[in-house]
């Protein structure tokens, strides 16, 4: 039995952590995909989670690429992970993996499900424990969204070497889910397929704890309503932080949406470290939050600008015409296309039609010309003797009373960009300049 007392985890070899095991200075529970825990249960969760990765390559393969976490040697799953030497805090799950008889890495997860969010406090010391025993990453897991995994739902400052990411549930949900469609991520082995498709049947039961973004947060609405009654907003004030972190989120929400609904990955705008502190300034200073969503394939990016003053919401894609045509042929073809749009699907194409502008991108004018779908024509007489470099086809939609609404927000601008995108954007595609042909 090993006395000494326990200082790293990383660096240790594989039987020195197996007598720590034994002696109780680590303690640990082998991870189940079938765990003995009733439904809904956080540690029922991390137990299906993990195991789901040691059980499912491609999965797993995603995962690990995106924490940096090493795809080589033996994988070791555990929960409800303590090291009472270090530290009495039980963390909810733990990966190590060793080459060559040694644990080379390691990560720790902290899970939380249905409303339970993060604890600054908690993850804090977790970090420190990562520190102390040479575990390289903690990864956090709950139904919060951030715009990228490098991001934290909390406000807490990583030790040296020590990484922290963050996925939401729906996050894990959603890159399963694209492992069912039919690309070129398949999951090859049938038996892993069918173990993918029975945790996600789990993990998509409401009693799962699972649960998507459905409400933006106390700040948007505050927004919405001083704005509304023309207060002075300040770059400080805390509430205008929550309203673009709520932006962020739903930005990530659609993507993951889209995601699902498209069998690709769509993603959301990236974000630095600086782009909260110059969304806010943005936002303060002209009364509008932007933000995009880019499809593999697609025509363009979809643009996406939520207008606080206003109460609208606006997407937009720019298309390339015929560059070797006139400006008259160009907004023809422009309008060929629209028309096959119509034809594909005419009921919705209807229903958004009337809140559809067509803007015309001219050389060295200062500002786009802008005319309803309806008067297309009239841009020949606005264009004459002009040449327009590209179209913009953009939706606006009115929110009314529901922009300043944490919940009717959500749903309302789900449902504009599934219709924008199914009744425009899958229909419309750029102009391509042909090959040069031999003389």
């Amino acid at each position: 039995m090993i006395k000494k007392k326990l200082n790293k985890l990383v660096g240790l070899k594989k039987e020195e952590f197996d007598e720590y095991v034994k002696s109780g200075q680590i303690q640990v529970q082998q991870a189940r995909l079938i765990p003995t825990l009733k439904t809904g249960d956080e540690m029922a969760l991390t137990s299906i989670f993990l195991s789901t990765l040691r059980l499912v390559k491609e999965y797993r393969d995603e995962i690990f690429k995106e924490i940096k976490l090493s795809r080589n040697g033996k994988m070791y799953y555990y929960t409800e992970a303590c090291f009472p030497d270090v530290d009495k805090s039980r963390i909810d799950g733990l990966i190590i993996i060793v080459i060559k008889g040694v644990i080379r890495e390691a990560a720790f997860f902290e899970m939380k499900n249905k409303n339970n969010g993060l604890d600054a406090k908690q993850i804090q010391t977790y970090l420190n424990i990562s520190k102390k025993l040479g575990v390289q990453n903690l990864i956090t897991v709950s139904n919060e969204f951030v715009a990228d995994s490098s991001h934290s739902p909390v406000k807490v400052k990583p030790p040296s070497k020590v990484s922290l990411f963050h996925f939401s549930w729906t996050y894990l949900l959603t890159n399963g889910e694209l492992l069912l469609f039919n690309n070129d991520k398949n999951i090859q082995d049938e038996d892993q397929v069918e173990i993918m498709s029975e945790v996600l049947e789990y993990m998509s039961n409401p009693l799962s704890g699972v649960a998507g973004y459905t409400k933006m947060k106390p700040g948007w609405k505050e927004l919405a309503e001083n704005i509304r009654a023309q207060k002075t907003l300040k770059v400080s004030e805390t509430y205008i932080e929550d309203a673009v972190l709520s932006w962020y989120e739903e930005e990530k929400d659609m993507a993951l949406l889209m995601s699902r609904k498209l069998g690709v990955h769509v993603k959301s705008s990236s974000k630095t470290k600086d782009s909260l502190k110059k969304d806010i300034g943005k936002l303060v200073k002209s009364n509008y939050i932007s933000g995009k969503l880019s499809v593999k394939n697609s025509v363009s990016d979809i643009k996406m600008i939520a207008e606080f003053e206003r109460r609208t919401v606006s997407m937009s894609i720019k298309v390339i015409p015929p560059l070797d045509r006139g400006t008259v042929a160009r907004i023809n073809w422009m309008n060929k296309q629209l028309e096959n749009s119509k034809k594909k699907n005419p009921e919705l194409f209807s229903k958004i039609a009337g809140n559809i502008w067509i803007e015309a991108d001219v050389k060295f004018a200062k500002a786009n010309l802008k005319v309803k779908l309806t008067e297309l024509g009239e841009l020949t007489e606005l264009t004459k003797g002009k040449e327009i470099q590209a179209f913009h086809v953009v939706l606006i939609n009115g929110f009314g009373a529901n922009f300043a609404s944490n919940k009717k927000f959500i749903e309302l601008i789900e449902k504009m960009v599934l219709d924008y995108y199914a009744g425009i954007v899958q229909q419309i595609s750029n102009w391509n300049r042909p090959a040069p042909k031999l003389n």
